[in-house]
């Protein structure tokens, strides 16, 4: 077939494209500026004006032109607003059953059988024998009619671990810790339950689906979070002024001042009212005192005695009226 060529009978008829697309249109002002013009084929033009219409940005008027051979005349074919390369065009259509989504099976809404559904294979079928049929639906699980089909769980695998709850989502990859070393993880039986698991938790965004154990989050059961700075002003001390504390204070006196040391000389003095005698052995003076009050301190009476030169013998007899005249003079009492 030889290739098409421009034709200058059809390249000349822009003026009855022009009226054929405003006829077309339902405003004259919807067709605009002339874009050029298309060689379908030999004797066969089209030829493009802008569409202004609203809601039609990139959508071009198209009319389609002809003639017979040898002829002089142009034809209009057919006219038509078609898109253009930059149109706003909708979905391609589909078919109801591949057009459901996530989400759209509502309340009472019921799906149509689908005999040839790759994601599932047949089940078990009761054979008649009570052993091998007992095995098979109570401890296998297998009475039904149709089950997962391996197909029908790697979509569901990988369905399940690149959504919202695997481990690429931004809560996953905020928190510190997986799933697999959570408390209120719950493992599923069967191939899938090494992957994942079912979360128990109420506090976690998570609570009743499928969860990878990769996966995390911010309730997980072996974290915590430091506890955040008050913006509260501190609180005054509060003064107790109600209770009362019992202090002794000779005995916090007495603990507090350093206890005297005595010299290796003592003196063995009986305090009465009205006198201290002093009684003293070879190496002490015997001198009675009368007082009232003996506020005297321990170093006042642990003071020492000047010792004489020589010291009678144990066994010489001593006078009485020599040993008084020996000793001081009593002094006087005080006033009262």
């Amino acid at each position: 077939m030889p290739a098409a060529t421009k034709d200058a009978v059809l390249g000349s008829a822009v003026d009855l494209a022009r009226e054929v697309a405003i006829g077309l249109a339902e405003d004259p002002s919807d067709v605009g500026e002339y874009l050029g013009l298309v060689v379908e084929g030999e004797r066969l033009v089209s030829h493009r004006f802008a569409s202004a219409a609203r809601g039609y940005r990139g959508w071009e008027w198209t009319v389609t032109v002809a003639r017979v051979p040898r002829g002089r005349t142009a034809t209009v074919c057919e006219a038509e607003l078609l898109p253009g390369p930059d149109a706003v065009l909708g979905q391609a259509w589909l078919p109801w059953s591949e057009r459901i989504r996530p989400g759209d099976i509502g309340p009472g809404d019921v799906l149509p059988f689908k005999a040839d559904d790759p994601r599932l294979e047949p089940g078990w079928t009761p054979t008649g024998d009570p052993e091998l049929d007992d095995v098979a639906i109570d401890e296998l699980a297998l009475a039904r009619v149709r089950v997962l089909s391996p197909q029908g769980r790697d979509e569901a695998a990988e369905r399940w671990y690149r959504g919202p709850h695997g481990p690429t989502s931004a809560g996953s990859l905020a928190s510190a810790a997986a799933c697999g070393s959570c408390g209120f993880l719950v493992p599923i039986q069967g191939s899938l339950g090494t992957v994942f698991g079912v979360c128990a938790n109420q506090w976690s965004p998570d609570d009743g689906t499928v969860v990878s154990v990769d996966h995390g989050c911010g309730a997980h059961s072996e974290t915590d979070s430091e506890a955040p700075p008050t913006d509260w002003p501190a609180a005054d001390p509060l003064i107790d002024e109600l209770s009362l504390e019992l202090v002794n204070l000779a005995q916090s006196a007495a603990q507090a001042a350093p206890q005297a040391s005595a010299p290796e000389e003592t003196i063995d003095a009986p305090v009465t009212d009205d006198a201290v005698e002093a009684t003293v052995d070879d190496d002490t003076v015997d001198a009675p005192v009368e007082v009232d009050a003996v506020d005297a301190t321990e170093a006042d009476v642990a003071e020492p005695v000047d010792e004489p030169d020589t010291a009678p013998e144990p066994d010489a007899p001593v006078d009485p009226d020599a040993a008084a005249a020996d000793q001081p003079a009593a002094r006087p009492d005080p006033e009262p």
